[in-house]
């Protein structure tokens, strides 16, 4: 809403929606407050948020949503995240929500007013887990190890009783050592492992039973439970008649290493996961905490203190918390320090370290004019900067904004993996109430045990947290390692797309080139008679408009010194450069892929391509070989017409990037194709091209013309990355299956991109589509391993093997692992189950090795 009449058009929008009263809109607050009707309040089913959303859209305006990260804690597996996922999209007024596994957070859009961070918190707590807001940008940096020394508590003291209750059922007459029955003191042991460091299994798995579904702790919680149960059950009911004449052993021992077991690979995936998260905490302390500012004294308040104004400078040097740096302060930086904001040099020369932004170890010059960014260091040189940018709109801060939301999104390839989870956990117990049945019919004696501990196995070794992990933690690093090299991806599906990338179309002005293009030639017109020769150019109140070539280009920057255009602003600066002057212009008009018209002191001034010369009638004459000779050589001609007539054409060069023939070798020997796409002449654009290796141009194309050239590739099935920098390339970004923006472009084109290049290296272009590759790779790894383990594991934990050494007996050397009969151990199962975790996890931190080749 902008304005009163918006007010009014919200009012109208809301109240033809049945049921709605009264409507009252606040233009200040953005805010409108509704009467319902009695039967239309909400949670009654006949008002929803939806309705009045898509009212107020018809309209032309939309509900305002919040995001906010929340930490989730209690998540083990992907049936988790759906259950959180579920919990939080049922709250009135949530518009989305995405879970991160391995990060363990919680995005979520919301309606403020409608619902609240109190509510989040408390539709995740009701489904069994539990929640905390974190702030943009911000790090939970006590949680973590505060939950790392919790397990490692849990876990050490549950593989101490388990290692020794193994010791006294191990030593022979350990129980005639005791004046009470041995199982007792196992049971006492075991209790508090069972129900205080078990405790998460069963709270997380109650909380799923209540909503009729289940996890990997309903898993644990049922074996270690089966296993915990029977044995109590022997050490205060073996003399009754149920176990007489049957074997009475305990297996606390199974319940505490697997509980014990289950721990040590938590606290190792947890370890795991938080060094593979590390790449945001690393970004945040590179913030300094502290800057010094040049703030002015008032001499009032000097004067109300008593003291001299001449004893005080009016300028002091304060050290003050970047939290309170506003715009417009001045700030200094010594040598060696690093730059607390963003900001605008105004005095001092330096060479500043980039690397954490760009990836590039090579310093950059900095002088008066030059930008600089938060976390960057300062070389040897003192600066003094106006702070442009501070708090959440810093470059540093939008990295870390743009890796946390990346890291929180969902990859397409999960889905495959989240789908089976939903379905796996409720399997998985029918399969193990299937293995009960039938070795309690035909196991080997006592058939009873066999088929607890069989079933126990079956639940212990299948539970799907590998599957769970694969693709979260590969995307967490990858995602890190990308804004290391100054490549910072917008979410997992721009990742997981990039890798299928086989054409690249670069942009050439501010992509390929430096785009700064600066005149190299100027070229008049040979025949007579000619505007820019004798007393023929009105010249009252000009001053004078010097000769030939210098007529023509201070013609040319009087009217350009309206364009936006960078070959416009390459005449203004060599005008500039070489005092000519500037005068007043009349009627400017921009044809945009063209040129542009003005009039000055009754001149019509026509400055542009051969397509705006056609379009205005213009001939370009014999002036048309010299722009072919300009354009051959790498030159854009521009010519300038007066009065319907060509007077002369301007050479103007943007010189290449050093890198870009490197890009482009590089892209080229990954099997992509590279192409040009350019609003430029063909000539000059092939020119170009031919300079850095790209065979395929397309030029002299319109901006509003080059989504149209990229969605032509496309449609010859091709996957396709468009990279550019300026505003005309945005539509082009959006178009494109990835959008690559450099990043030293317009605001605009980084909207529009789905991946961000910090710097202006064209080489990084190469690193995003290496990076999704080994990425990819990796995630394939992960869920082929979490697949093949399950599918190898299950059966052996379910007694597949047990035909194989029915009648031979199992080896020696295996009888650790399966038993007298071929049944897998169940404590085994849990080490195995552990390691998948801590396999998947550990497989993906690999990625933090990934170097670009180029």
């Amino acid at each position: 809403m902008t304005c009163a009449a918006c007010v009014s058009h919200v009012s109208d929008a809301l109240m033809s929606v049945e049921g709605v009263e009264d409507v009252a809109v606040n233009l200040a607050t953005e805010k409108a407050t509704l009467s319902l009707g009695e039967s239309m309040q909400p949670g009654n089913g006949s008002l929803s948020l939806d309705v009045l959303s898509h009212a107020l859209e018809d309209a032309g305006y939309g509900v305002a949503t919040r995001k906010v990260t929340l930490g989730i804690d209690g998540m083990t597996c992907a049936a988790c995240v759906s259950h959180v996922e579920s919990a939080l999209t049922g709250v009135q007024g949530v518009e989305s929500a995405s879970v991160n596994l391995a990060t363990e957070r919680a995005t979520v859009e919301y309606v403020q007013g409608v619902t609240g961070i109190a509510d989040l918190r408390l539709a995740v707590e009701d489904s069994g887990y539990s929640a905390t807001a974190i702030g943009d940008g911000e790090f939970d940096e006590d949680s973590t190890p505060r939950r790392l020394a919790a397990l490692r508590i849990k876990f050490a003291f549950s593989l101490a009783v388990a290692a020794v209750i193994m010791t006294l059922m191990a030593l022979p007459g350990a129980h005639d050592l005791l004046p009470f029955k041995m199982d007792l003191l196992l049971f006492v042991l075991a209790t508090p492992v069972q129900f205080w460091a078990g405790r998460s299994f069963y709270t997380s798995a109650w909380s799923a039973a209540r909503h009729l579904t289940s996890n990997m702790n309903t898993l644990i919680a049922v074996g270690t439970s089966v296993a915990y149960t029977y044995s109590a059950a022997v050490t205060f009911f073996g003399d009754s008649w149920f176990f007489e004449g049957r074997a009475a052993d305990t297996y606390f021992d199974t319940s505490t290493a697997i509980i014990g077991i289950v721990l040590l690979g938590r606290f190792m995936e947890a370890r795991a996961k938080r060094r593979a998260s590390n790449a945001i905490q690393a970004l945040i302390e590179l913030q300094p905490r502290t800057a010094r500012v040049i703030r002015s004294k008032d001499p009032l308040s000097l004067e109300g203190e008593g003291r001299d104004e001449s004893e005080y400078p009016s300028d002091q040097h304060i050290d003050v918390s970047i939290d309170d740096i506003v715009v417009g302060d001045r700030i200094i930086v010594r040598p060696g320090e690093r730059i607390p904001v963003d900001g605008v040099v105004e005095t001092g020369t330096s060479t500043v370290d980039e690397s954490m932004l760009t990836g590039e170890s090579v310093p950059v010059s900095k002088q008066p004019g030059d930008d600089v960014y938060g976390a960057t260091v300062n070389g040897r040189g003192s600066l003094v900067f106006m702070a442009t940018r501070v708090g959440r709109d810093t470059m540093l801060s939008s990295i870390i904004r743009l890796v946390e939301e990346a890291q929180g999104s969902r990859a397409p390839i999960q889905r495959l993996a989240d789908l089976i989870s939903a379905y796996f956990v409720p399997a998985v117990i029918g399969v193990a109430a299937v293995v009960f049945l039938i070795w309690l019919a035909f196991g080997p004696e006592p058939s009873y045990v066999t088929a607890i501990l069989t079933a126990v196995a079956v639940l212990i070794i299948a539970c799907p947290c590998a599957m769970g992990l694969a693709t979260p933690t590969a995307i967490m690093v990858g995602t890190g390692k990308g804004a290391e090299n100054g490549v910072l991806i917008r979410s997992a599906e721009s990742l997981e797309r990039a890798h299928a990338v086989d054409v690249v179309v670069l942009d050439k002005t501010g992509t390929i080139t430096r785009g700064r293009p600066a005149v190299t030639s100027v070229h008049m017109r040979s025949k007579s008679p000619s505007l820019l020769t004798g007393e023929s150019l009105p010249r009252t109140g000009y001053g004078g408009w010097g000769e030939g070539e210098d007529r023509l280009m201070s013609l040319a920057a009087s009217v350009e010194r309206h364009s936006e255009h960078t070959l416009g602003q390459a005449i203004l600066d060599h005008a500039t450069e070489h005092d000519l002057p500037i005068h007043d212009s009349d009627e400017f008009s921009a044809m945009p892929g063209a040129g542009v018209t003005a009039t000055i002191d009754g001149v019509r001034v026509a400055i542009g391509n051969r397509v705006l010369m056609t379009d205005l009638g213009i001939s370009t004459g014999d002036m048309d070989d010299v722009a072919t000779q300009l354009a051959e050589y790498g030159s854009t001609p521009v010519f300038v017409g007066l009065n319907g007539v060509i007077e002369g054409v301007i050479g103007i060069e943007d010189a290449l990037k050093p890198e870009s023939a490197a890009a482009v070798a590089a892209l080229r020997d990954r099997g992509i194709e590279v192409v040009m796409l350019t609003g430029d002449n063909a000539r000059t654009a092939s020119a170009v091209a031919s300079e850095v290796g790209i065979e395929n141009v397309i030029a002299e194309v319109l901006p509003s013309d080059k989504a149209d050239r990229v969605q032509e590739i496309m449609a010859e099935g091709r996957t396709v990355a468009m990279v550019g920098d300026g505003i005309n390339d945005a539509p082009a970004l959006a178009q494109a299956d990835i959008g690559i923006a450099i990043g030293t472009g317009t605001d605009v084109a980084i909207e529009a991109a789905d991946v961000t290049l910090v710097g202006d290296d064209l080489r990084g272009v190469s690193a995003a589509i290496e990076l999704s590759r080994a990425t990819m790779r990796v995630i394939r790894q992960n869920l082929f391993w979490a697949f093949a383990y399950n599918v190898a594991l299950i059966p052996v934990a379910a007694g597949v093997l047990y035909p194989l050494f029915a009648g031979s007996g199992v080896p020696d050397a295996l009888r650790p692992i399966l038993g007298d009969h071929g049944f897998l151990n169940p404590v085994l199962a849990a080490v195995a189950m552990a390691l998948s975790s801590v396999t998947v996890v550990s497989n993906s931190l690999r990625l933090k090795r990934f170097r670009p080749s180029v």
